[in-house]
């Protein structure tokens, strides 16, 4: 019988953690916005703030998705990051990545009609917020 050690048991936790970030920065790599979507997002970034508010106080909304929202509002003002900004590329792609998907699950709940009741920009910053998102326009 193998005897395990408090300080085997932290080292594996931990080589497992390890595994698992790095595992998200090869699929954060793999699906990371090129250049021209980067610029778009970074110029969206206060109407989107202001989208992801006003959605997440919207009582007509599911419950569900106005958790949603707000766990992902805490998360774009929290200071750490699952990849720390100053990585080249990858550094600010978890942040729209974790957009991304959250937009695209609130719009399979609450229906695009939430986006464009919603979104305090011109309508090209909708249809960029769109295209950034992977939701068809309409």
């Amino acid at each position: 019988m193998v005897s395990w050690s408090w300080w085997s048991l932290a080292l594996g936790v931990v080589g497992g953690l390890l595994l698992l970030w790095l595992l998200l920065l090869a699929a954060l790599w793999r699906s990371r916005p090129d250049e021209l979507g980067a610029r778009d997002a970074l110029r969206l970034l206060p109407d989107l703030i202001r989208l992801l508010r006003r959605l997440a106080g919207d009582s007509t909304l599911p419950r569900g998705v106005r958790v949603r929202l707000w766990l992902l509002l805490g998360y774009l003002l929290m200071p750490i990051d699952l990849v720390p900004d100053f990585i080249p590329v990858i550094g600010y792609a978890d942040d729209a990545v974790v957009v991304a998907i959250a937009l695209r699950s609130v719009t399979r709940r609450a229906g695009p009609e939430a986006l464009d009741r919603h979104w305090p920009g011109t309508p090209d910053g909708l249809q960029a917020l769109r295209r950034l998102a992977g939701i068809a326009g309409t």
